[in-house]
């Protein structure tokens, strides 16, 4: 069997975590990109110093630690700065995991799981055999924010709002599971049969 190479997106409290426990289970390689871009703050010299040239030397801290909400206020509101933070920031992350599928494969994994929410806009969608959305109504989302992060429903809901829909997902990905249900046992079994299809074909 070829490596394949599975690409899982969808907007927060979708579910994507348990589909990403399902794929674990098969003996798929998991890659989180928001992981690789937290690792990448720290461990790239040549991403921190493309982040200083364009938004500033005083975005990291004297420990080397980028400083989020310095950044975060250089380019919210401001479009052309967001781009240049995706730009930059989605290229070194597009490498890595590049890096860490070669490694998976080399290590004879089968199945490899790039779990992005950018996964479309990052063009990391093409460099995957299969792309799967995982999605679920707004308001369902902002109960299960709510309760996972501890957070009121004004602050569930706008982090809600500012995420793409649920169609813009299911328009760009091959395949889609839903997961409006209260058992996360549905989803699961949902995930095992696309999944074993999917690999089994």
């Amino acid at each position: 069997m070829s490596f394949t190479i599975i690409g899982l997106t969808g907007p927060t409290g979708a579910g994507k975590t348990t589909v990403l426990h399902v794929l674990e289970g098969m003996g798929a390689a998991v890659l989180d990109a928001d992981a690789i871009y937290h690792d990448l703050t720290v461990s790239s010299q040549l991403m921190r110093q493309e982040l200083q040239e364009r938004f500033g030397p005083d975005i990291y801290d004297d420990q080397g630690v980028l400083l989020r909400k310095q950044l975060g206020a250089r380019v919210f509101g401001n479009s052309q700065a967001l781009e240049d933070l995706n730009a930059i920031t989605h290229r070194y992350i597009q490498l890595e995991i590049q890096r860490r599928l070669d490694q998976a494969q080399a290590e004879g994994k089968q199945v490899a799981v790039v779990d992005a929410i950018a996964l479309i806009e990052s063009g990391v969608a093409d460099i995957c055999h299969i792309t799967v959305a995982v999605v679920a109504k707004a308001e369902t989302r902002i109960g299960r924010i709510m309760a996972r992060d501890g957070i009121d429903e004004a602050y569930a809901r706008k982090r809600v709002e500012a995420q793409k829909p649920a169609e813009f997902f299911e328009t760009h990905c091959q395949y889609t599971l839903h997961n409006d249900g209260d058992d996360p046992g549905q989803l699961e079994q949902q995930a095992t049969a696309l999944f074993a299809h999917i690999l089994h074909r």
